[in-house]
């Protein structure tokens, strides 16, 4: 299924967690396409590097907002999607997933950059499991990305993260999570459809 076709709904606010060089690269992107963005990482001098950066394309016009954040909770407060760059490990993953669960407003959809884990088995570790998405692929403009959902999915969160993608150049391919959970917690998500 292609989702990057009709009207998609929008997202104004995208926090992205993690400012090393793909974290930066895609705040700097969805700033480029007007999004209001909050970039976090724990580390000042991630920071002050978006910050020059975020300075140097801003000057050229048509961007959208830049905010920095030195925590989670900052980063999160009103965001409408929820990305993060922690590195591509099960403890990582689950950690920022959890944290992000807890101090965001419930509107908020998580989505995570993976390419070895069961979006699946993240979901079952949170309150929002239907907010939860993962995204296989190069997040750069002109690519085309796979957006895996668990099992049970909120249709309009998907149509959410399509909307952001293709503002951003990406190609979406919506497809349910192909990997099989080991951790699988809430049993409600392994059910069938």
């Amino acid at each position: 299924m292609n989702a990057s076709a009709g009207v998609q709904p929008t997202a104004r606010v995208i926090a992205v967690i993690g400012a090393g060089l793909a974290g930066r690269s895609f705040a700097m992107a969805c700033a480029a396409a007007g999004f209001y963005v909050v970039l976090e990482d724990v580390m000042p001098s991630k920071l002050r590097n978006a910050e020059v950066e975020y300075a140097d394309l801003s000057l050229r016009g048509g961007f959208g907002e830049l905010q920095l954040a030195s925590t989670v909770e900052e980063a999160v407060r009103e965001a409408d999607i929820a990305v993060d760059f922690v590195p591509d490990e099960l403890e990582s993953k689950l950690e920022i997933f959890s944290m992000i669960d807890r101090m965001a407003p419930p509107k908020t959809i998580l989505c995570t950059p993976s390419e070895a884990l069961s979006i699946t088995d993240l979901a079952s570790c949170v309150y929002r499991p239907e907010r939860a998405v993962a995204v296989r692929g190069q997040l750069q403009k002109g690519e085309t990305v796979r957006l895996l959902h668990p099992p049970l999915v909120d249709a309009l969160a998907l149509d959410t993260v399509v909307g952001m993608l293709t503002a951003l150049g990406i190609r979406t391919e919506v497809l349910s999570d192909p990997d099989a959970p080991m951790l699988v917690k809430n049993q409600t998500l392994s059910r069938p459809n």
